[in-house]
């Protein structure tokens, strides 16, 4: 709880704003989009690329789920702390947020210290990743979204 604390003392983080749809479902399509990305370079081998790519989709997917919920946060670090807050909550997955910052981590060293790390792809992997949050989209409740978001606003 301390991390979600920080994070909403940041100017670029966890900020409470109206669930929204529309934004929602752009970056889910954006995560779609990003997963058919990776196929066409996975032939590059490209370990900057996959790495960057591979973590896009599962951080679109993320942040789709958020903006439902209402949440916007522009620091990715906070935006793996609301993953695993929503892993405490049964809303995801276990797991996710590790997944998440492994990937972040991995992001980093190809395309920032050039360090060309092989880079795992797991097509079906990624996939079902999808399809499981693009089912919480379709089955969040107001109610849920109300309770997650009085939680975090709680949060002190």
């Amino acid at each position: 709880m301390k991390k979600i604390n920080w994070c909403k003392s940041q100017e670029k983080g966890i900020k409470l704003i109206e669930p929204n749809d529309n934004v929602s479902q752009e970056y889910f399509r954006n995560a779609e989009d990003s997963l058919n990305v990776l196929r066409s370079i996975k032939e590059t081998k490209s370990n900057m690329w996959l790495a960057t790519t591979k973590y896009y989709i599962e951080y679109f997917a993320i942040y789709s789920l958020l903006m439902k919920i209402g949440i916007k946060c522009e620091i990715h670090d906070c935006t793996i702390v609301l993953a695993e807050f929503l892993e405490k909550e049964g809303i995801i997955g276990k797991g996710v947020s590790k997944t998440l910052e492994r990937d972040k981590e991995l992001r980093i060293d190809n395309q920032y210290y050039l360090k060309n790390i092989h880079v795992n792809i797991n097509f079906e992997g990624l996939s079902d990743f999808i399809i499981s949050i693009k089912r919480i989209l379709d089955k969040i409740t107001r109610e849920e979204i109300d309770k997650i978001r009085k939680k975090i606003r709680d949060i002190e």
